[in-house]
């Protein structure tokens, strides 16, 4: 299989790359499944504390690639099915799985973010992008539903009658106009260096309150106050008994430099 995906680790970072830009980083078969192997080689290493998630060449993901996919029909259909211990299949994995990362994730979005590669960016703890990039929920145009994850993305971000727009309509529209909807988190001449140094400033602070802050703001941001209460006892009771909290409360009381042991949080 000609490689779909690279993945390089730079120190704390990993630099997760989509590499077909000869077809704009469209998304077939095997692109699918090489995303969802990367987040696997990813949580694998705990010392990386962020990931920087991109596409190589001019765009970042133009979306599905109809032709390679309808290529294999019956594939195509038995990756809808889903594993039992799962509740995603593979067009949903490849982008939820980087939610289920116990590190931030950060998407440079340049070029085109079209239909799977925006549910792609959305899967992302932050997106980075240029004012020109152009995004569209783009299933409309082919008569279907986002449904890589994107229903449950999508809510998180935007008002329903907004994303009902925006998924009826297919319609297109530029990096400042998806700042102003909220579906990124900064706009740039330069995204992969705005994405870098935030991700270098969140590899500074201790990988376990990182890695406890970002299960509990998605499990806690809609649940029942009573609940959201409960996660954050539960969480900070584990972070006040593990040794990365002793080091930075050393490193305070020193006014030194942190150097925190490897990740203990995700599994």
């Amino acid at each position: 299989m000609p490689e779909r995906v690279s993945v390089e680790i730079d120190g704390p970072l990993a630099h997760v790359t989509m590499t077909r830009a000869d077809r704009l980083n469209g998304l077939d078969l095997d692109m699918m499944r090489a995303l969802v192997e990367a987040a696997g080689q990813v949580r694998a290493d705990r010392d990386v504390r962020a990931v920087v998630l991109s596409g190589a060449g001019k765009s970042f993901c133009a979306g599905l690639d109809f032709a390679s996919v309808g290529r294999q029909p019956r594939r195509m259909m038995l990756n809808f099915l889903r594993p039992p211990w799962r509740s995603t299949n593979l067009y949903q994995e490849m982008c939820w799985v980087w939610r289920r990362l116990p590190v931030p994730v950060l998407a440079v979005i340049r070029g085109h973010c079209f239909g799977g590669g925006l549910q792609l960016a959305l899967g992302a703890d932050f997106r980075f992008t240029t004012p020109d990039c152009q995004f569209s929920v783009m299933e409309a145009k082919w008569g279907l539903v986002p449904d890589m994850s994107g229903t449950a993305t999508l809510r998180e971000l935007l008002p329903v009658d907004v994303a009902k727009r925006l998924a009826m309509t297919g319609e297109t529209f530029d990096g400042n106009r998806a700042r102003e909807l909220g579906l990124v988190t900064e706009v740039c001449d330069d995204p992969a260096a705005a994405a870098t140094e935030l991700a270098h400033r969140i590899a500074g602070r201790s990988p376990d309150a990182v890695a406890a802050t970002k299960r509990l703001f998605h499990q806690a941001w809609h649940a029942a106050s009573w609940r959201a209460f409960r996660l954050e006892s539960a969480n900070q009771l584990r972070l006040l008994l593990g040794k990365n909290h002793k080091i930075a409360r050393r490193a305070n009381s020193e006014r030194s430099e942190p150097e925190f042991a490897r990740r203990t949080f995700g599994r």
